[in-house]
Formats: structure tokens, sequence, C-alpha cells
């Protein structure tokens, strides 16, 4: 008996965003995927994108335009709709890579270890939605997040976020820490679930671009960057994290620097013994291609 092929749940919470929605919800759709299932959860925009949502009405599972208490309210609100087996979420002004499920479906069907992944090439897109920049982030590591490896405060080495767009997690993974979005943090709530889904589970990067950040400027994420950044710090030290400053930053900072292009390539082992029981480099896990299929390869973040 053939085994039913995993189910991804794609929401996208919206409001006010019409220039951008109907590349976003096209960014899904356009996907070849054989097991879909597509939420859109409005808050009762009144810019033209309810008319969007309806003309691609026929292709979701659901879709609702109504009042809501914000973003992450609607993420929720959404995510209770989905019976999917793999999860993320999609802003109304992101946007997926036309390959990313298949890459996702492909990686978590092989791979059961891996719980949640993200990409290790995170892109950005301009307003035309051109891919305007990829930044190489490296892999990921549950010490190194707790020292702000993810969360580029002021004085901190980080310089490496967890690109939402382009996450995906295993519903049971999802369960296990919560089955829920925390709407008391107001801009962060993101971070916040990446700090829960590291009690349970370590993070797999690829090296094949997901999705990707639209800058636009009008945006939460934009014009409250600041804040953001002080409330995940916050979350942060709640999860018995701190982001490393002073001299350990700096010297973080310049090791990454120095170090990054070779974070994935072999190395003698000797030094990567020395790096990992120093404290200085985390050992990550990546998903690469090898030229015939996906494989887990070992690299190194600080």
């Amino acid at each position: 008996m053939k085994t039913p092929s995993l189910k991804i749940s794609i929401v996208t919470p919206s409001f006010n965003h019409a220039p951008f929605l109907e590349e976003t919800i096209e960014s899904v759709l356009c996907q070849p995927d054989p097991n879909l299932e597509y939420v859109v959860v409005d808050g009762g925009s009144t810019d033209g994108s309810v008319d969007i949502i309806r003309r691609h009405a026929a292709r979701l599972a659901y879709w609702v335009s109504e009042l809501d208490k914000g973003q992450y309210d609607a993420i929720n609100k959404g995510f209770s709709r989905t019976t999917g087996d793999i999860m993320a979420w999609i802003n109304s002004d992101d946007k997926y890579t036309p390959w990313a499920f298949s890459i996702v479906r492909e990686i978590f069907s092989k791979f059961p270890m891996v719980e949640w992944l993200t990409t290790i090439q995170a892109l950005s897109w301009n307003a035309r939605g051109q891919a305007t920049s990829i930044n190489f982030t490296g892999g990921f590591s549950r010490a190194s997040f707790l020292k702000g490896g993810n969360l580029p405060t002021d004085g901190s080495y980080g310089r490496r976020f967890i690109q939402q767009e382009s996450t995906f997690w295993r519903r049971s993974l999802w369960e296990r820490a919560g089955g829920r979005v925390d709407t008391s943090v107001q801009l962060a709530a993101d971070f916040e679930l990446w700090a829960r889904f590291y009690q349970h589970a370590d993070l797999y990067g690829v090296v094949a671009p997901l999705g990707g950040f639209r800058a636009h400027g009008n945006q939460k994420s934009v014009l409250q960057a600041h804040q953001y950044m002080e409330e995940a710090e916050r979350v942060l030290m709640q999860y018995g994290g701190r982001p490393c400053r002073g001299p350990e930053a700096l010297l973080r900072g310049v090791l990454w620097k120095i170090a990054r292009h070779v974070s994935l390539a072999p190395l003698p082992r000797l030094v990567g013994v020395i790096g990992h029981r120093s404290g200085l480099t985390f050992p990550t896990k990546v998903l690469a291609w090898t030229g015939k299929e996906w494989e887990i390869i070992t690299g190194f973040v600080v």
C-alpha cells in the first residue's frame, strides 16, 4: 500500500496589503504540490484585498474577512482550520520560491528526525517582487540561539535571523510546543515560537532558498524594528538565554566574518573538536544537495 503524502498547510494573515497580496497567494498556489491546504484570514481589509482573495477562493481550503485582534490572532485562527502534517505561514506581502514546497515535502518525508526546517540562504524581495539579495546565514544551533546568535540587537554579535518566511515545521512539534502563536507578544511572536520549538527539537537548515521577506517600508517589521528587537530580547531571557556582548560578542562576530564561508566545508576533525569544546563554535545540521539527493551534512556556527 502506498504511503499517503504529507499534507502541507499554509496560512496567510492579511490586512490592507492589496498591492502585494496577489503575488503572495500565487506564490503558494503556483507550487506543483499534490497535497496542499491553504487558508487566508483577512482582518477586514478595505483596500480591495477581499476581491483578490475571492478570485482565488475556489482553490482555498478556507478564507474569511472579519475583524480580528491582529496578525498573530489571525494566524492562530487560520491554523485552527488546518489539518496538515507540515505547517507554515506567509504574510500577505511576502512570498515563497516556486520550488519551496517540493523541497520541504521531500526533506520531511525522507528525514523523520527533521521536525522544523528553514533556509540558510535568506532571500529579500523589493516592492516590485524582484529578488534583490541573498544572505548566507549559516546553520542553526540552540546554544547559539540562546547567546543571541539569531537576534542582531545593538552590541550583540548576532547577524542571523531565523527567516519566518522560510520556516516549516511538523504539526506534532507545533502541538508539543503549545499549538499556538503567543498573541501576548505584540511584535516578536515568531521569535517566541522559535524559542518554544527549540525546547523540543533542533532546527535544521537547508541550502536552498525557500521564501523571502519583501522590503517595501510600510510594514511593522521595518517601522517598529527597534521595538521588535527589545521584545525579542525579553523573550530570549524568558527562555534562559541572553545576548552576549562586549569582548565575547566582538570575538564571535570577528570569528564568524572570517569563518562563515567554510562553515559547511569538511574541516580537520581536530579543528572542529577544539572549536566545539572551547565553546566558540557549535555544530549544526544542514540539508544539502549532493548531486543525486538531499543529505544531512554537519557544519558549525558561532
